[in-house]
């Protein structure tokens, strides 16, 4: 098992920046891909962006692109998002899960799942 704790979430207006944190525990965090997903109100989750075991590869949604970055510390089992530029549209809750397959970002191949952290845009 691995228990994920997202933090980090929380008001901003738009153009603004937050960092999201996913603190893993349980197995060990470098056998494990990790991605950020998020759930708008009214909407269907979707994939925002994957790391690889080894931090040295990422992937991101094209709506998020050049925007967010996603990083890894496997010394602190801990993954992050930094978000910059930040759009309404981005208002969701956000989630982070792990993988044991590769760089991936269908949700189904996720095993492990965090409650989600708040984020909301204003105008």
């Amino acid at each position: 098992q691995v228990q994920l704790v997202e933090s980090g979430g929380g008001l901003v207006q738009a153009g603004g920046s937050l960092r999201l944190s996913c603190a893993a525990s349980g197995r060990t965090f470098s056998d494990y891909s990790m991605g950020w997903f998020r759930r708008a109100p009214g909407k269907e989750r979707e994939f925002v962006a994957a790391i690889n075991r080894s931090g040295d590869n990422t992937y991101y949604a094209d709506s998020v692109k050049g925007r967010f970055t996603i990083s890894r510390d496997n010394a602190k089992n801990t993954v992050y998002l930094q978000m910059n530029s930040l759009k309404p549209e981005d208002t969701a809750l956000y989630y982070c899960a792990a993988t044991s397959r590769g760089l991936t970002g269908y949700s189904l191949y996720y095993s492990y799942w965090g409650q989600g952290t708040q984020v909301t845009v204003s105008s």
